[in-house]
C-alpha cells in the first residue's frame, strides 16, 4: 500500500498499435509531481500472437456493436491478457518484487477501434483475469468516463508528459512553451505552456501507423527501420490532401482519430520508396499545420513514440516546423518505456480519484478522473498464467 510519503509503486503496461510486444514499467509517484522510476522491460509478441491482434483488430472494423463474446475478439483478447500478465511476472522476478509490494497494476489493453464521434471506444482485455493472475488490483477502461463526459477519449498521456516535464523544468532549462509530439500509429501532440494550467492536447494526424502499414505490404517487413526507405524515395506532395482531408485540419481541438482512419489507396501506384517518403511528408505536414491550432508557437519540440526512431520523419519535422526537435531521450526520459510509464501513473491517478483527461486535452466537459478496479484475490488464490 502506499507509504505515508503519499507515494505509490505501480506497474504499467502497454501494447501499442504497432503490435510488436508488450511493455511493463515500475513507477512510484503521488499521481502528481513526484515521480521515481523504476525498472522497465520489453517483451515481443510472435507471429502468432500479432496474427490473433490483427484479427480482431480487422473483426472490429465490421462488427456493428462491440461483442465481447465474438470468438476471434475472445481470442485476442486472451492472448493479450497472457502476454501482458507474462511481461509483469517477468520485471517482478527479474526486480525482486513480489505481488504485495505494487499498489496497482495500470492496463490499457487493445485498441481495436476508436470511434470518438460516436462516443465510444473499443478496448480488449480481461483485466479481472490479469488481476487473479498477478495478485495485484488492476485499473483497467482509462478513456470511458471521459467520452461519456463528452471527449474524444484520447490521448491521454498529456497529463503525464506535463508532470515529467515541470519536474525537470530547471534542470532541464526549457524554453516554454514545448510540444511533446507522440509518433504512434495516430500522432498527437500536447502543448505546455509555462503556467500550470496552460496545456493543450489533440491529435495531428497520421503517426508512423500508415508508413508501418505499407512498408509491411511492399516488402514484408514490419517497419522502415531508421527511416531508410523513405530517405531512398521521393515524397509526391501533391497526394498529401488525398489522404488527410483539408476539413481535419479546420476543425477546432480537441480532437482525436482512429488508428485505421486513413488509407493507401492514394499512394497504391508509388514505388515502395517513394510510398514510404510520401507518407513522412504527410505526416511532418500534418503536424505542422497543427501549430495553428496552439496559443502560441512551440519554442521547443519533443518527440515520443516509435516514430522517433525514423531518422527520415525526424529530418521532415525539423524542416517542417521550423524549431529544434528533439528526441524525449534528449532530455533522460526512457522513450520505449513512456507509455507503460503514462498507464502506470494513470492507474495511480485513478486510485487517489485524480482527473485523467481536461476539457483541453480531449474536450471533455470537465476534468474527469476514470478506471475502473478490479481487484485481486487474496494471494493465496493466486495462479500465474502460462503460454
Amino acid at each position: 500500500m502506499a507509504e505515508k510519503s503519499g507515494l505509490h509503486t505501480a506497474i504499467g503496461t502497454m501494447s501499442g498499435t504497432s503490435l510488436d510486444g508488450v511493455d511493463a514499467a515500475v513507477l512510484r509517484s503521488d499521481g502528481e509531481r513526484n515521480i521515481q522510476l523504476g525498472p522497465w522491460l520489453s517483451t515481443p509478441y510472435t507471429d502468432d500472437d500479432r496474427d490473433a491482434l490483427r484479427a480482431a483488430v480487422a473483426r472490429a472494423r465490421v462488427l456493428e456493436a462491440r461483442d465481447e463474446t465474438d470468438p476471434a475478439i475472445q481470442a485476442a483478447a486472451q492472448v493479450l491478457t497472457d502476454r501482458h500478465g507474462e511481461a509483469v511476472h517477468t520485471l517482478m522476478d527479474r526486480v525482486g518484487l513480489v505481488a504485495g509490494d505494487v499498489d496497482v497494476l495500470g492496463f490499457h489493453g487493445q485498441t481495436v477501434l476508436h470511434r470518438p464521434d460516436q462516443g465510444w471506444t473499443w478496448q480488449i482485455g480481461d483485466a479481472a483475469r490479469l488481476a487473479a493472475a498477478t495478485g495485484i488490483d488492476v485499473v483497467a477502461d482509462f478513456r470511458s468516463a471521459d467520452m461519456a463526459a463528452g471527449g474524444q477519449g484520447a490521448p491521454l498521456a498529456p497529463l503525464y508528459h506535463a508532470a515529467l516535464l515541470r519536474a525537470q523544468a530547471a534542470h532541464l532549462a526549457l524554453r516554454w512553451p514545448v510540444a511533446v509530439l507522440n509518433l504512434g500509429g495516430v500522432a498527437n501532440v500536447t502543448w505546455i505552456g509555462a503556467a500550470d494550467d496552460a496545456i493543450l492536447a489533440f491529435d495531428t494526424g497520421p503517426g508512423v501507423g500508415l508508413i508501418d502499414d505499407w512498408v509491411r505490404l511492399k516488402t514484408g517487413e514490419a517497419y522502415d527501420a531508421d527511416g531508410r526507405l523513405a530517405a531512398a524515395g521521393r515524397a509526391h506532395r501533391n497526394r498529401r490532401d488525398t489522404i488527410v482531408a483539408p476539413a481535419w485540419f479546420e476543425r477546432k481541438p480537441p480532437k482525436a482519430l482512429d488508428r485505421h482512419d486513413f488509407s493507401l489507396d492514394a499512394i497504391a501506384d508509388l514505388s515502395a520508396a517513394d510510398g514510404a517518403a510520401t507518407l513522412v511528408d504527410v505526416t511532418a505536414h500534418a503536424v505542422a499545420r497543427a501549430r495553428a491550432h496552439m496559443p502560441e508557437l512551440p519554442r521547443q519540440w519533443v518527440v515520443a513514440g516509435g516514430g522517433r526512431h525514423n531518422a527520415a520523419l525526424m529530418a521532415a519535422l525539423a524542416e517542417a516546423l521550423d524549431a529544434p526537435v528533439l528526441s524525449v531521450d534528449d532530455l533522460g526520459w526512457r522513450g520505449d518505456a513512456l507509455e507503460a510509464e503514462t498507464f502506470a501513473y494513470l492507474a495511480v491517478r485513478s486510485l487517489r480519484e485524480l482527473p485523467l483527461s481536461l476539457p483541453r486535452t480531449t474536450g471533455a466537459r470537465a476534468a474527469v478522473t476514470g478506471g475502473r478496479l478490479f481487484s485481486a484475490p487474496h494471494p493465496a488464490g493466486t495462479k500465474r498464467l502460462s503460454r
